[in-house]
This record gives structure tokens, C-alpha cells and sequence, in this order.
């Protein structure tokens, strides 16, 4: 919208539906957004409202809420879902804190998306090959689009921790300080924003599919999860002693009792099964372990007051507010409940039965739709509609036959 009219405080609305837009443009029926398709409220939130840096033109970035017209967050609203269970938390005197790990790929322009992507063209005029992992080079040609991200990123007040070049090609990781889940949430829905941008301005393409090439690393996006006391900010994974407190043991075990059924939430595209299916160190199960990246629950080597839980499902193409509430709400399901984790492995291991996690989004999706934990957690009209949503961009890719299919099986008897 115009300045004049943010700066009015005109109110802008949108169809209750757009909530439930498919990854294609379609909207399931009616129904799962309610009959009428009445509108919402987007109500900026004003510490996220932002002058782009990127920009030649000054333009402005506002994160809103969705609000029902009667004042109350929309159940549709993932960013409503999220605040919805950082609630939970504060009311038993609680806040977690949350830091996100963000994997993502620096492509040079496809305009066939029928062939691979392929690194950029580096200063030696060759393209990367996969020998980049943890490289101090600066050879791939990226350093003009890198300087420019972190100016960026100064502007836009989204400080960073680490970065580096991750195991894939042309990939990279971008670690984001812990804070408030809705502020990293935020934070990390901006930084893919800025990505893209950017990426643009230097005729790059960033891609944070999943798994967008074929033998190699997939991207991911880790949460890591702390929950400290209201007040005196003590986390409460640790005793005075320093050990691991029976709260940190039932986050644990929510969290596992959760990720089966929420897999569907965490890994939302067809393409997301593909890194799930292929590990390389994105591990598909719910065991936890102390430092064993195999595990889809790690406990990161750390002191007592930085000890946390890290969600390792997450990919990167996951929605970061669905995605943290989701690990939260599970974590905090095991500690109302008292639910005792199994076991931690470690080294090589075989996953048990009761602890593995479904391989495709058909999968996920039927055991999302069996779930009355999700129900519970994020209620009945979002589940149904995400599920809805979610069956339309899998009967859309069924819709295609795909290389593979015509090369290995047209020859077929």
C-alpha cells in the first residue's frame, strides 16, 4: 500500500482464504476457511516494520497479524499460532528461547527448470565442484553479494552469529543469535526475503528448496530450543548443580511424541522427503542424543546455562513461525504431561520402529490428519485446512510425469 495510507493507519484487508493459498496459487474449498470467505486484518506489528536497504526505490517491509475482524488472531495465522504457544509458556512462568540455523543455495540463473541448477561462474571462470566445504576461498566470485547481505542485514537489525560454506555445492549457513521464537521467527522469514533480493541485484538465485540438487547435502533449518524462568531468566534445563533437570527430560520426550505427527509441518513440499530419504546428516527419526548429529533430537555440547534442545527435521523451505511452534508445542506438551524420553543413542544405530518418522508428504500428511495431538495444539480448522492445502500441491505433482519416469521405465516391457 501507499506510505500516505500506512502512515494514515488505513486498515488493509485480505480474504480469510488467502491464508490457505497452495504453493500453486489454487485455494481448497471454501469450507476450510469458512463459507462466506470473509476478510481479515493485517495489523503490522510496529517493530517489524522496516525500510528495505536493497531497495533503489524507498520502499517498506511491514510483518503483520492476521486478525479476525472481531480483534482475535485468526486460527489460520501461523504467526498467530506461534504467539499462541509462547503464551502457553508464559503462563506457567515460562519463555523459550530459540535460535534457527538457515541452509541455502547461491545458484547462477535457471531459466529451464527442467535442467539442474548450477553454481555461479567463480573468478577463475570455473564453477564450484563440491570441494568448498568450510572454505576460507572466496573464488566462487560471491564476496560482492555477500558484503552487500551483511550490509543488509546491519540495516535491518538482524544480527548474525557464524557463517559459512556448508557441505553441499554453492551451499552456505547463516546462524541467527538466540532470542524471542517470534523475533527469530521474524527475523528469519526477513533474512530469506533479503536473500532473494539481494541475490537478484547480483543476477544470482538463492534457493532454499530442501533439497535442490541430486547427490548431495540437503538444507535445513535447525531449531535450537531453551526455555528459561520468567523473572530471573535461569534456564530450566539445568539444576543449581549444573545437571539436566526432569523439565528438560519431559521437553525431550514431548518433542518426540510430537515429530512423527508432525512431520507433515516441518517438512511441507515433496521435495522436503527427498533430503529426509538421503540424510547426509538430516536425520529422519525422533531418538535424541548428546552430540550425535545422526539423531532428529541433539543436544549440542554446551555449558548448563546454554543447554538446549536442537530440532534437526526442519528444512529450510519450512515456515519458520509453523515450524518453531510446532517444536514448541510439543516440547511443552511432554512437560505438562511429565512424559519420560526414551533412551539417548549414540554412535551408529538402528531406529526403532516407535521412533521413526514418515518418508513422504502422502505419509506425513495421513498421520497429521490422524492426529488428535495436533488437533489439540493448533485446532481443528487449521490442521484441516493445512492438510487441504497441502493434498492440493501433492495431487498437482502427481499431475506430472517426471525425467526419471520417461528415461528408466519407457523402455519397459
Amino acid at each position: 500500500m501507499t506510505a500516505e495510507g500506512f502512515l494514515e493507519g488505513r486498515r488493509l484487508q485480505m480474504a480469510r482464504g488467502v491464508l490457505l493459498q497452495c504453493i500453486m496459487g489454487g485455494y481448497p474449498p471454501a469450507r476450510f476457511y469458512g463459507s462466506d470467505d470473509g476478510d481479515l486484518a493485517l495489523v503490522p506489528d510496529p517493530a517489524q516494520i522496516h525500510r528495505l536497504p536493497w531497495s533503489t526505490q524507498p520502499r517498506a517491509f511491514a510483518i503483520c497479524d492476521a486478525d479476525e475482524l472481531t480483534g482475535e488472531s485468526s486460527s489460520l495465522s501461523t504467526r498467530g499460532q506461534l504467539k499462541a504457544v509462547i503464551a502457553r509458556y508464559a503462563a506457567l512462568g515460562l519463555a523459550p528461547v530459540v535460535a534457527t540455523e538457515l541452509e541455502f543455495f547461491v545458484f547462477a540463473p535457471n531459466t529451464d527448470p527442467t535442467q539442474p541448477f548450477q553454481p555461479p561462474l567463480g573468478l577463475d571462470g570455473r564453477r564450484e565442484d563440491g570441494q568448498s566445504a568450510f572454505s576460507i576461498s572466496s573464488n566462487n566470485g560471491l564476496r560482492p553479494f555477500f558484503s552487500e547481505v551483511y550490509v543488509c542485514m546491519a540495516a535491518l537489525g538482524l544480527p548474525r552469529d557464524t557463517f559459512m560454506h556448508e557441505m553441499g555445492v554453492s551451499q552456505f549457513e547463516i546462524n541467527l543469535l538466540h532470542g524471542d521464537p517470534l523475533l527469530l521467527a521474524d527475523q528469519t522469514l526477513l533474512f530469506k526475503h533479503l536473500l532473494k533480493e539481494v541475490a537478484l541485484k547480483h543476477g544470482l538465485t538463492v534457493v532454499c528448496m530442501a533439497k535442490p540438487l541430486a547427490h548431495t547435502a540437503g538444507s535445513s533449518m535447525h531449531i535450537h530450543q531453551s526455555i528459561i524462568e520468567i523473572g530471573s531468566g535461569r534456564n530450566v534445563f539445568s539444576d543449581k548443580a549444573g545437571e539436566p533437570t526432569a523439565t528438560f527430560r519431559h521437553f525431550i520426550a514431548g518433542q518426540q511424541a510430537g515429530m512423527a505427527d508432525f512431520t507433515a509441518l516441518f517438512a511441507p513440499n515433496v521435495n522436503s522427503y527427498q533430503r529426509l530419504c538421503h540424510p547426509f546428516a538430516s536425520p529422519n527419526n525422533a531418538c535424541w542424543s548428546h552430540d550425535n548429529r545422526a539423531a532428529g533430537l541433539r543436544i549440542p555440547a554446551s555449558s548448563p546455562a546454554a543447554r538446549r534442545v536442537e530440532n534437526r527435521l526442519p528444512g529450510a523451505d519450512a515456515n519458520p513461525y509453523l515450524a518453531i511452534a510446532a517444536s514448541l508445542a510439543a516440547g511443552l506438551y511432554g512437560i505438562e504431561h511429565k512424559l519420560e524420553p526414551s533412551e539417548p543413542i549414540q554412535g551408529e544405530f538402528e531406529v526403532p520402529d516407535n521412533l521413526s518418522l514418515p518418508c513422504t508428504l502422502h505419509a506425513a500428511l495421513e498421520r497429521l490428519k490422524r492426529s488428535q495431538l495436533a488437533k489439540e495444539l493448533f485446532g481443528k480448522e487449521f490442521i484441516e485446512g493445512y492438510i487441504a492445502s497441502k493434498t492440493m500441491e501433492l495431487t498437482s505433482f502427481f499431475d506430472e510425469i517426471t525425467p526419471w519416469e520417461r528415461r528408466v521405465l519407457a523402455a519397459q516391457a
